[in-house]
């Protein structure tokens, strides 16, 4: 379990997409799955650069994609890669896979189960 910093971006000016701005201020932690780090070889940069809101292009960054039961599931990209992550009822944050294949990152996003079981194996 990590613990999460306020984001001043997010928090200050509301740059950020307005469903992450409304989950961010009440999130307290984050996980990471075995995935993630797999998928990506820097990837608590990638998590600090989602969680402080500093990227360059806003519109990139905590892209909703779809609910799923209790998940809301969002996409940053970053340096060309997509990076999934979801926020589930009791606002934990679930950085869960990392793609560099836009098409890989699609199939991954149509499989519902998949999203699912990965965050709730995290609890």
């Amino acid at each position: 379990m990590k613990e999460l910093t306020e984001c001043p971006v997010c928090g200050g000016e509301g740059r950020c997409n307005s469903h992450f701005k409304q989950l961010q201020p009440s999130i307290k932690e984050y996980k990471i799955s075995k995935h993630f780090p797999r998928d990506i070889e820097n990837s608590e940069e990638i998590i600090n650069k989602i969680l402080s809101c500093e990227h360059s292009c806003f519109t990139e960054l905590h892209k909703f994609e779809k609910k799923i039961d209790d998940l809301t599931v969002f996409r940053a990209k970053i340096d060309g890669v997509h990076i999934v992550y979801a926020i589930n009822h009791k606002k934990m944050l679930f950085f869960l896979r990392a793609f560099k294949n836009f098409w890989d990152y699609s199939r991954f996003l149509e499989n519902n189960k998949e999203i699912e079981n990965m965050a709730n194996s995290l609890l």
